[in-house]
């Protein structure tokens, strides 16, 4: 009796594909820069929390040979669809809280902000080349309390890395703000950032604590979306 022929299966090659825990390139710096994956839409009722975060330079950003032009770059980064209304600029990095009336303005007006402030930096310096270590952070700000945390982290942030006395940083728009607990009046001249439009940006964040006391608060790292490039502290 002839027998079956019997099928036989080819043995199964191995595989590369397919996520595996600890696959994928290890980071290169010890701090992990911003994923490349698409940012969250853009609400425009919400401010947003911005860094930017430079590659490693000879002078710092605070010094009087760069914080000028910085102040310049950043006063001619607003416009009527992307705004600048605070900032902080630190010895290698930059806080901003910005408005967007859309994601594609949002998105323009930071890498437009991102471009005038290397050129400024690399002029300063007499240098050319990359100036922006990694993409720039955004996380929006969606409550009272979660803005007036940022308002706190972003105009005391040289108190976490200097370990400066309370006060008001002169590397900040802070001598321009008016939610101060103090009253201090904004000093003549012409204001470097905007005036937020959007609720929570001009009257709402008081709803999350009040007006801000310089002399008492200090920064604590802001609450972070899971689902957005938020900043590093």
């Amino acid at each position: 009796m002839a027998r079956r022929p019997r099928q036989l299966e080819l043995p199964v090659p191995p595989t590369w594909g397919g996520r595996r825990p600890g696959a994928g390139r290890k980071p290169t710096r010890a701090r992990p820069g911003a994923p490349h994956r698409s940012r969250p839409d853009h609400d425009p009722r919400n401010p947003v929390h911005a860094t930017l975060r430079a590659v490693p330079t000879p002078v710092s950003f605070r010094s009087e040979k760069m914080s000028p032009h910085l102040f310049r770059a950043l006063a001619a980064s607003s416009g009527h669809s992307f705004r600048v209304i605070h900032f902080s600029i630190q010895s290698d990095h930059l806080h901003l809280i910005v408005e967007a009336d859309r994601g594609r303005d949002l998105a323009r007006g930071l890498q437009g902000l991102g471009v005038r402030c290397a050129r400024a930096i690399n002029r300063a310096l007499e240098r050319r080349g990359s100036v922006w270590a990694e993409r720039y952070h955004a996380h929006p700000l969606r409550t009272p309390r979660e803005v007036r945390l940022a308002l706190v982290y972003v105009l005391l942030n040289f108190r976490k890395h200097l370990r400066a006395a309370p006060g008001i940083d002169p590397r900040s728009s802070g001598r321009w703000f008016d939610g101060w607990s103090s009253g201090k009046a904004p000093p003549a001249g012409a204001s470097p950032v905007m005036a937020p439009r959007t609720w929570l940006a001009s009257v709402g964040w008081r709803r999350g604590g009040g007006p801000i006391d310089y002399r008492r608060e200090s920064p604590a790292a802001p609450a972070r979306s899971p689902h957005a490039s938020g900043p590093s502290p």
